[in-house]
């Protein structure tokens, strides 16, 4: 496993990161045949080169949003009311949704860069940075922002993108 070097990762999107754009924007518009086998090989290929534990860019650099399941289970795991881990922990952004109030997350042990409340994590959290969703117009919005903060979801698309080019599209 290639160990993860935050900085020349950021280096990277910023040449790239036009170009991957315009490739994912043509993709949405016409998403090929074979495109979901092409997505499971790229991921799949992409997490032999990714160690989430390494890296942890995206509790560095994001704010998960919190459905009111997750202040619930979260909070009553910490011992608070949701009410007070909100007030704590919190702050409801422009579109109403609750986030977190600083960066990196209170949660990430930065020494480690495992998740204080792995078992009762945002459902956000647990599913990012969502490869499972199909890309494709309803969720390539996903992928054109998780490029630049997930090593993951850069590599999946770099090796879609030389697929791609190998294919024709």
């Amino acid at each position: 496993m290639v160990t993860v070097n935050l900085r020349s990762f950021r280096q990277e999107v910023l040449r790239n990161r036009r170009r991957m754009r315009n490739f994912l924007t043509r993709l949405e518009k016409n998403v090929p045949r074979g495109m979901k086998k092409m997505q499971e090989e790229a991921d799949k290929a992409s997490w032999g080169r990714t160690d989430c534990l390494d890296c942890a860019n995206c509790c560095k650099t994001m704010s998960p949003t919190y459905t009111a399941e997750d202040i619930r289970r979260i909070s009553a795991h910490l011992n608070m009311t949701p009410a007070a881990f909100r007030e704590k922990w919190l702050y409801k952004d422009k579109t109403g949704d609750w986030m977190n109030v600083r960066q990196p997350c209170q949660f990430l042990d930065l020494k480690t860069n495992m998740c204080d409340i792995y078992a009762v994590r945002p459902r956000d959290c647990a599913g990012f940075p969502h490869h499972n969703k199909k890309m494709g117009q309803d969720y390539m919005h996903m992928y054109h922002q998780n490029i630049e903060y997930c090593p993951a979801t850069y590599r999946l698309v770099e090796n879609i993108m030389e697929k791609a080019a190998v294919g024709g599209l």
